[in-house]
């Protein structure tokens, strides 16, 4: 990458109801380079688009994704918390999502997994995205999670496929070089916008790794990200940061 890359955050979620189709499209017109977005499962295990641990926003508070089968989320109104909705739209399924898009931007999947949720059903979300994705040639579809395990576990079922580890705003440079040591088939980290700074950018260059940063919004933190040269910028306001690079 010979330029920081420029990631709408759940699709420009600022001008359409997150993780929807009109969220996506709203993103490319500008364009982005690519699009980050979040996988969960249906109670039938169905890979779904959506954040959030419950469904407050559906108006359904207490309630989770994993609470309903595919059909139902479909008839469910995913855009109706958001304030200027045009039309409603059901729950988007990963499917869809990569028919939709893989051929017209980068993507950063970022997978959702829950502590509620049994071990089988983490690896059961693991191996739907990497068999939905297929093989990679490049870099253009990357894989990520909190959960360093479901990394491991992606690593043993796909060994050639970019995995990222999101690490959280607590950890710092020093952190990033040991997992990056203990990790090494890590393709890079996506750092919280807190902890970037020179060493932190500095840790992963060493180890050869890429870096992605969340969530920059502020002028002065997708300055810092574009001066540092980050690889990738996750924004919730992609149009400024595109402006802006």
């Amino acid at each position: 990458m010979k330029r920081t890359l420029v990631f709408a955050h759940r699709g420009a979620n600022r001008e359409a109801a997150e993780n929807t189709r009109s969220a996506f499209d709203r993103a490319l017109v500008y364009p982005v380079d690519g699009i980050e977005t979040d996988i969960q499962l249906s109670r039938d295990g169905v890979a779904v688009l959506w954040h959030d641990h419950f469904l407050g926003k559906l108006g359904l508070p207490g309630k989770r994704i994993d609470d309903f089968d595919h059909a139902e989320l479909q008839a469910m109104d995913f855009a109706a918390h958001f304030a200027h909705a045009e039309k409603p739209e059901g729950v988007m399924s990963l499917r869809e999502f990569l028919a939709a898009y893989r051929t017209r931007c980068r993507l950063l999947l970022e997978i959702k997994n829950r502590e509620w949720e049994q071990l089988a059903r983490h690896e059961a979300k693991v191996r739907q995205t990497l068999e939905l994705v297929g093989e990679v040639a490049d870099d253009r579809i990357l894989v990520s999670s909190f959960d360093l395990n479901s990394l491991i576990y992606a690593h043993r079922c796909a060994p050639q496929f970019p995995l990222v580890l999101n690490l959280e705003s607590e950890h710092g440079a020093d952190f990033a070089h040991d997992m990056l040591a203990a990790q090494p088939f890590l393709h890079g980290l996506c750092v919280h916008i807190d902890t970037l700074d020179e060493a932190m950018v500095g840790a992963l260059r060493e180890c050869g790794k890429r870096i992605a940063v969340y969530t920059c919004n502020s002028d002065e933190e997708i300055n810092r990200a574009l001066a540092l040269g980050v690889d990738i910028l996750i924004s919730d306001v992609p149009q400024k940061a595109l402006q802006m690079r």
